[in-house]
């Protein structure tokens, strides 16, 4: 196939921006093949819930002026993205994936939002979110659960659900999300894209829904490395360009991987992992973590706890409104005692100086994202949450940098690769992504849709 030939919507948006630099290419006509991309393959997908049609393409036309004038707003000019139903953009509906919200209408833009937009990107549209980014895939929500590109009996992920399917289904290059628990990185790694929950406040809060007030993150959903690079630049003011690994000491937490619960396929793929990163120079040296499940349970009640607090109140206003997954979900905050919330407090103290310091000897920690591909939804028929076996919700408490990258495929499903670095090292931890990226062809594998 050659140039003239591949659809714009599989550019990446540093060849995309090449094309649009050197006239080949307009941002009108990237928008408008997204969009034709959306109609075509969305119906199947069910990732957005609002296409912002008029508005991206009013705003590709002045991202296109300002080119042909000489204003250069960076390498995300003229590129498309998508936000999260959580996340507000003025005048656009932003529901919180709830009947509860179904008539909102957002009265200002998330400063997340308003820090890509100055970057030059286009806004394409909402995609959706498990209700109140709590717990799903529930049918009694707002609108139906997308399904996951790779299989359509099987579920997304969430709660960045939407960003996840959209991203996979190449129907956009980023996406911004949020991640709580993993909100971020589980989609990522059972879609099979890239998922960067950063330093804890790295990107602003402002103008995005509050679920868990300690552990909320805002994130990027990417279709690669480099993308994801490119957005957190644009999203904090910074600057992204790979860089070699060689060098670098990578704590190896293969213990964590070593569960039940695990597909028989993990440990191969995750050793295959530290092997590759190996020979790209990298030194990888097996570490003792602390015990998973007591982190897990004790972040688990910190986002009961606080998303009570927050949404207790509207939950119990109109409890009709609220679908039962969410309902139940933060329900069960109510039930938490004071003296077991101050115990989990005082885990995320003790989880924080243990992940300080393996951090303090390595550069960063590679373990699994997920122990299993994604479940199918027949899992979830009886109307209640499944748990699905996660390594994420320790760095919402921690505050640590995390990223998952596609580490290959488990009854053809994908599965992740989880880097984790030191706080403000989003740059150390996306080039051993990009570095893994490159001597994989894991990235490269992508579900048939067409």
């Amino acid at each position: 196939m050659t140039a003239a030939q591949i659809n714009p919507c599989d550019l990446s948006i540093a060849e995309a921006g090449a094309a649009l630099r050197r006239g080949a290419l307009s941002s009108v006509a990237l928008i408008q093949a997204h969009l034709d991309r959306i109609a075509m393959r969305d119906p199947q997908i069910g990732a957005f819930i609002h296409v912002a049609k008029a508005d991206a393409l009013v705003a590709a036309e002045i991202a296109d002026k300002q080119l042909a004038a000489g204003l250069d707003r960076g390498p995300l000019h003229g590129i498309p993205f998508a936000v999260k139903d959580i996340i507000d953009v003025a005048g656009w509906p932003i529901r919180w994936g709830s009947r509860g919200q179904a008539t909102r209408i957002a009265g200002e833009t998330a400063d997340a939002v308003t820090a890509i937009l100055a970057a030059g990107a286009v806004p394409l549209g909402v995609v959706a979110t498990y209700e109140l980014a709590t717990v799903g895939p529930d049918t009694t929500a707002l609108s139906r659960p997308p399904v996951n590109p790779w299989n359509a009996s099987h579920i997304t992920g969430g709660s960045s659900s939407g960003c996840a399917a959209a991203v996979a289904a190449g129907l956009v290059r980023i996406a911004l999300g949020t991640d709580t628990g993993g909100s971020v990185r589980s989609p990522a790694a059972y879609c099979g894209v890239v998922g960067l929950k950063p330093t804890f406040d790295a990107i602003s809060r402002m103008g995005v829904m509050t679920l868990s007030p300690s552990l909320d993150h805002v994130g990027v959903l990417a279709h690669s490395v480099d993308d994801a690079g490119l957005a957190f630049a644009a999203l904090t003011g910074g600057s992204w360009q790979p860089g070699g690994i060689s060098g670098l000491s990578l704590a190896y937490g293969r213990g964590w991987a070593v569960d039940p619960s695990a597909h028989p396929s993990l440990l191969p793929l995750l050793d295959d992992a530290a092997g590759a990163l190996s020979l790209c120079g990298a030194r990888i040296v097996p570490v003792d973590l602390p015990e998973y499940g007591s982190a897990e349970a004790a972040g688990s009640d910190i986002i009961l706890a606080e998303g009570h607090a927050v949404h207790g109140e509207m939950i119990e206003a109109d409890p009709a409104a609220i679908g039962d997954m969410a309902r139940a979900s933060i329900r069960a905050g109510h039930s938490i005692p004071a003296q077991r919330l101050a115990r989990a407090r005082e885990c995320v103290a003790r989880l924080t100086s243990a992940i300080d310091a393996v951090l303090a000897d390595h550069d960063a920690l590679l373990l699994p994202t997920t122990l299993a591909p994604a479940p199918r939804f027949s899992a979830f028929a009886a109307g209640k949450p499944v748990w699905t076996a996660m390594r994420t919700i320790p760095f919402n408490m921690t505050g640590h940098p995390a990223l998952s990258v596609p580490m290959g495929l488990a009854d053809w499903l994908p599965l992740g690769l989880q880097i984790v670095g030191r706080k403000g090292g989003e740059d150390v931890i996306l080039r051993i992504g990009a570095a893994f990226e490159a001597a994989t062809d894991h990235s490269a594998l992508q579900p048939s849709l067409d």
